[in-house]
Formats: C-alpha cells, structure tokens, sequence
C-alpha cells in the first residue's frame, strides 16, 4: 500500500483485514518489524502533516478494505478542526478577568499553546513541595 521513501498524497483508514509496517534501518538490508495495522486504524499521515516522504512500507498481510483521504480534505479537516479549538479557548480566555486585558493576537497564541487535561475525582493536580511548571485554568 505505501513503500517507504514515495510521496505521499494520502492517508488510508483500515476499514477490514490486517496490514505490516516496516521499515529498513541504516546499515540493515532487512525490513524491521514496527506495527500491525487493524480496522479502525489509520495510517499515512505522517507524510500529509510534514509533506515528507513515506516513513516506511505497509503491506497487506490478507485481503483488506481501506478508506482512503486525499491530502487537501485532510488538510481542511485538521485546519478546520484547529480552528474550531482556537475559537474555543480563546473564548475562554476572554472570560477570564486576568486575560481581557490582552490583544486578540495574543490571546490567539496563548490558545494555541494549550493543552487540554482531564482529572478524575480525588487526582491530585498539584503537590505541595513539587517544582510548579504548569498553569492551571478551570
């Protein structure tokens, strides 16, 4: 399905059978073993996001449905779902007393920089005694 080193113009989506990664390392002749590829998964990416050549060869281990995704319909879905969080957080931040103050553009990079994380009852965020390398916001 993909050959390491070839242009990318795609990813696939394994819709039925089981496909191989591999990929030939420096100094090696021989295709290394990385990843077994099931339904549901993706694959080709890698080569759509850093317009890179193919990182390594998948193939087919049976008979195999895949859905395929041209590089400007994935493109629009991953901007268009970057957009879609930026306005998120910057909405946010705007609500935010200490944050009103700030340009537009600054609250724009801001939200780019945020990570999103979850914690289940009783997860304890912080501790005292431990270095503070994170701000929070509820």
């Amino acid at each position: 399905m993909i050959t390491e080193g070839d242009q990318g113009d795609c990813l696939y989506v394994v819709g039925s059978g089981t496909l191989f990664c591999t990929k030939i390392f420096p100094n090696n002749t021989d295709p290394t073993f990385l990843k077994r590829y099931d339904p549901g998964e993706a694959f080709g990416e890698l080569a759509l996001l850093y317009n890179a050549p193919r990182a390594a060869t998948i193939t087919a281990n049976e008979p195999c449905v895949l859905w395929k995704l041209d590089r400007d319909t994935f493109n629009h879905i991953v901007k268009d779902a970057s957009q879609k969080r930026r306005e998120k957080y910057e909405a946010f931040l705007e609500s935010v007393p200490i944050f009103k103050t700030m340009e537009p553009y600054e609250r724009s990079k801001l939200a780019d920089a945020f990570v999103e994380h979850k914690f289940k009852d009783g997860d304890a965020i912080i501790r005292e005694g431990e270095p503070g390398n994170d701000l929070y916001l509820l």
